[in-house]
């Protein structure tokens, strides 16, 4: 007996793409390149990613403006495809953002390895390349990393033990980091972390002890703390799952 089409479908996203089917609504835009030596993103972006916004998803990266939401997405992914029907891909690519940037009427700057992801062909991604800004549409998808869990790293603005820094890699799902707090057991209150820009968060007199985090998302009520703490002898560059997953 045959499935239904629309049963074929729903068994498609459930078993095998649910990243592609939570949602079909797709936004009109532009999007233009930057370019860089080896393809890849850059380690200066906004976000404060260092080396990891670099290369990331295989540099497959772009600055955004519009979807920069005061550095809240950060870390947020995206499928994009470009409209010409000769040179572009059906798929076209999955990217992250990990900088601002802000162009002619574009909502995506992207790297050269995440741009030439959007031509059908390598021949049809240096004709594209060619148009400088390309027409576009674009949708929110679910950041799929290994382990699945939210991660931070110790800034290297760090200053152990008094001023601690840190920067959440990356968060699992469509979820976008409004506020971070850390618990100070000497007090036994839960402290704000400030928002230093993109992804970056710190906080001056750093409690002592092993950290516990606790995360508030935007589009969910509460807050998500995580099960792993923080080592109270933090080492600057080091990076921590924190369990959570969202």
């Amino acid at each position: 007996m045959e499935l239904h089409s629309k049963y074929q479908v729903a068994l498609v996203c459930v078993l095998l793409l649910p990243a592609l089917c939570l949602s079909q609504d797709f936004t009109d835009s532009r999007a233009t390149y930057y370019s860089t030596p080896d393809g890849y993103g850059t380690s200066t972006g906004a976000c404060g990613y260092g080396n990891y916004g670099r290369s990331v998803n295989h540099g497959r990266v772009a600055g955004v403006a519009g979807l920069w939401r005061g550095g809240g997405g950060c870390g947020a992914c995206y499928q994009v495809r470009c409209k010409n029907s000769k040179l572009c891909d059906n798929y076209g690519t999955m990217l992250v953002a990990t900088d601002y940037g802000a162009g002619d009427r574009t909502d995506f700057i992207m790297s050269p390895n995440a741009f030439s992801k959007l031509g059908r062909n390598p021949s049809a991604s240096a004709e594209l390349k060619k148009y400088g800004v390309v027409d576009i549409e674009y949708r929110r998808v679910p950041c799929a990393y290994a382990g699945n869990n939210e991660r931070i790293k110790i800034h290297e603005s760090s200053n152990y033990p008094d001023y601690l820094a840190i920067v959440i890699l990356y968060v699992p799902g469509m979820n976008d980091v409004t506020a971070v707090e850390i618990y100070d057991g000497y007090s036994y209150e839960w402290r704000p972390m400030r928002r230093v820009y993109g992804a970056v968060f710190d906080i001056v007199a750093a409690p002592s002890g092993p950290l516990t985090m606790r995360l508030q998302f935007d589009g969910r009520k509460g807050w998500v703390q995580s099960k792993t703490a923080i080592p109270g002898d933090w080492k600057i560059g080091a990076s921590y799952d924190s369990q959570v997953h969202v």
